[in-house]
């Protein structure tokens, strides 16, 4: 049976029992529509498809959403075994937003039953080549056009594949944005150019209703993506701005036109780890003394760095990771705790803020208190291990436990007169959300989150600037600084890394003016995270962020460096409005800020051309 549902800008007709959707939008000719129907994954392979069971069907409204309800009961395998789940499902337009709302719960599961939903399907997608193009959520932003392959690694929502939860789909200007209103067991696959939203237990079964909103456009690109995905948070209180984290903790207004300094004190890397080098030993343990630093940033404000956030690495007892959550004490052959406060007075004494690096997810073996029931636990009572980093076997701490201790760390730090202006929570914003199933300590992924922005709050309580790796969506609230969010390219740091896809600066389309960024290198080609053709200052200059200042920078850098920094000054409290790609050849791009103030950058020549709202012209070469 086929149920109509209309609102002011959207017409849907629906077959439950088919699963067959089509959305028609006022102003476009464009219909969407799903492709093949739901299903559920077993854990042990087995798929049933919604089709093979038996559907009941009624219209129904709930609130101001119209739609359908449908249940499948009775869903059989391939050999025709019959499996007591039931999905309940709903599909309806809201009424007051033109959205179409899509919702799913699983009932009958036991623990392991059910690894993975499939529904709502894919929305089917054939736009001719140069007719349209795939928005995916892949670090700072992918466009891939169409009659592209589509490349990912997992499809984990708050991991790289997923910085936000959420993606879109343009053709011939008509759209839509897909939302994970459930984002924190969500996923997303691909069949060709079709993106697969599905969502995966929790603690074992399907806890919960699942849910996903669609917002259909007529006519727009993928900074109407963009911004209806920032609407959606603002509505939701989940865009938290600068300025109101400068208001909880007034140190954060410092970072507006910083550039951040990046250096270690201390490396030590054990035997038979990933990076381990047995033929120059000199490179597996070396230390930077904090006098050394100390006398680096000294030449840096004689070359006329003003100001500037100093983010030190390798202080703890044996260096860069190494024994966390358990660090202390300070590195002695750096200086010790006296060489360190000498450090954090040099700093203050020219006016710049230090910050430190800091973990609390990988949880080494050889920490002090190294207990293994504190560690996550998986379903089968296993733990991760691994001795791929510095500091050799790790397992993970269970996120429960986390602010714990940060708690006593930061105590530490003050009884010792070492109080950083700003730590860096290593991970917490771009590793996947542990679930941990140790009774005594149980975690699902969404408090995992909760954890996670738990402890960089503890540091906001204590005026210190919370800092971590990348762009998580889901911490971004508690985040003040954040290391990078670059696209996603053929590798991470190889030379020769290409990009994949067509780079969009998705991410700061949503959140530029709610945290602040650092952008590799001037006067080069080529980052972590940035295209060997691509210079990582012009993306800087186009997402709005701050600069890497590198600890031997000298006059003539510092003052190229200014130039983004200026920008930073001035439009960091600014919402990043609209990206433009000018060209076919998808290098020729421009910026506006909700100031008035814009960027124009040229990836091929180098040439870029900042103009502020007074009409002043900031041009150059990179």
């Amino acid at each position: 049976m086929q149920y109509p549902v209309e609102s002011k800008n959207i017409k849907l007709v629906y077959d439950p029992q088919a699963i067959a959707l089509e959305v028609h939008v006022e102003g476009s000719g464009v219909v969407w529509s799903w492709a093949e129907g739901g299903k559920l994954r077993l854990g042990d392979g087995t798929v049933l498809p919604f089709l093979a069971g038996e559907c009941q069907s009624r219209a129904c409204k709930r609130g101001r959403i119209e739609g359908v309800q449908a249940t499948y009961t009775s869903l059989r395998d391939e050999k025709g075994n019959v499996y007591p789940f039931t999905v309940d499902t709903f599909v309806g337009i809201d009424q007051n937003t033109d959205q179409l709302r899509v919702q799913a719960t699983v009932t009958g599961d036991a623990p392991g039953n059910v690894a993975a939903l499939e529904f709502p399907p894919r929305m089917k997608f054939e736009a001719a080549e140069g007719h349209g193009y795939t928005v995916l959520p892949r670090m700072q932003g992918t466009l891939v056009p169409a009659g592209h392959p589509i490349q990912i690694i997992n499809g984990y929502i708050f991991e790289r594949d997923g910085y936000m939860p959420l993606y879109g789909q343009v053709q011939d200007g008509c759209g839509y944005a897909a939302i994970f209103a459930t984002p924190y067991d969500a996923r997303y696959a691909l069949a060709g150019e079709e993106v697969q939203p599905y969502f995966i237990s929790s603690l074992g079964t399907m806890s919960y209703m699942r849910e996903m909103v669609f917002a259909f456009f007529p006519k727009g690109d993928f900074n109407t993506i963009a911004k209806i995905y920032r609407a959606y948070r603002a509505e939701r209180g989940h865009l938290v701005s600068l300025r109101e984290k400068i208001a909880r903790n007034p140190k954060v207004e410092y970072l507006i036109g910083s550039p951040v300094i990046h250096t270690v004190a201390a490396v030590h890397i054990k035997e038979g780890t990933h990076y381990y080098d047995p033929e120059h030993p000199e490179n597996n343990d070396w230390c930077i003394p904090f006098a050394t630093t100390a006398d680096k940033l000294r030449k840096l404000k004689e070359n006329g760095l003003e100001k500037a956030y100093l983010h030190l690495d390798g202080w703890g007892y044996h260096g860069y990771d190494n024994l966390h959550p358990d660090p202390f004490p300070i590195h002695e052959a750096s200086g010790g705790e006296e060489g360190l406060r000498a450090l954090r007075e040099t700093c203050h004494e020219l006016g710049y803020l230090y910050g430190i690096h800091d973990q609390y997810r990988d949880y080494y073996y050889d920490s002090p208190g190294f207990d293994i029931d504190n560690a996550v636990e998986y379903f089968d009572g296993s733990h991760f291990l691994s001795d791929y980093w510095y500091g050799g076997a790790h397992t993970f701490l269970c996120s429960a436990l986390a602010p714990d201790y940060v708690r006593r760390n930061y105590d530490e730090f003050d009884r010792l007169g070492l109080k950083p202006d700003g730590s860096y929570l290593d991970v917490f914003s771009v590793v996947e959300l542990d679930e941990c199933f140790n009774p005594a300590h149980r975690v699902t992924r969404e408090g995992c989150a909760q954890n996670r922005r738990h402890c960089l709050d503890m540091l906001s309580s204590r005026g210190i600037i919370p800092s971590s790796e990348e762009g998580i969506d889901c911490v971004v609230d508690s985040l003040a600084l954040c290391h990078h969010t670059p696209f996603h390219c053929s590798s991470f740091d190889a030379p020769d890394k290409v990009n994949v896809g067509v780079p969009i600066p998705l991410f700061a389309l949503v959140f530029h003016d709610c945290m602040v960024v650092p952008w590799d290198g001037i006067h080069r080609r080529g980052a972590w995270g940035i295209a060997c053709t691509d210079s990582p200052f012009l993306w800087g200059l186009l997402c709005g962020g701050t600069v890497y200042v590198g600890t031997d920078f000298d006059a003539e850098d510092i003052a190229y460096a200014k130039i983004g920094l200026e920008l930073h000054a001035k439009t960091a409290l600014c919402e990043l409005v609209s990206h433009e790609i000018l060209d076919e050849s998808t290098r020729k791009r421009r910026t506006t800020y909700s100031d008035g103030t814009t960027v124009y950058a040229d990836f091929d020549s180098g040439e870029f051309c900042i103009t502020y709202p007074d009409g002043r012209e900031v041009k150059g070469r990179d």
